[in-house]
């Protein structure tokens, strides 16, 4: 799993590329964790193609922790196995998800 950094309408939004599972689950909420210290972030997940159950969790734990913050989380890109897995499991009534990076800033705002 690859994390990038970027920023796209004053939002930071953490890009994902490879696999949300097990083995890249504590990286990537140790990230995560780190760019929702100081504000609300979109996970860009076009380039992830499976998410685990612990994949899963990290992306839970980094909304809780948003909402606690009084900050927003989202992601952005839901491939269709993942965004089956989203939807199997209710994730989309807890995680707002948009189809583009431009609607997911506008809703951020």
């Amino acid at each position: 799993m690859e994390i990038t950094e970027t920023t796209e309408g004053g939002q930071k939004i953490a890009v994902l590329d490879g696999r949300l599972d097990t083995a890249t689950a504590a990286a990537t909420e140790a990230k995560l964790t780190e760019m929702l210290a100081s504000g609300g972030v979109i996970a860009d997940l076009s380039a992830v193609r499976y998410v685990s159950s612990a994949g899963l969790r990290v992306l839970l734990k980094a909304a809780k922790q948003a909402k606690s913050g009084g900050h927003g989380f989202s992601v952005v890109g839901l491939q269709p196995a993942v965004r089956e897995v989203f939807e199997i499991s209710g994730f989309d009534k807890i995680i707002p998800a948009f189809a583009t990076r431009a609607e997911a800033v506008a809703g951020a705002g």
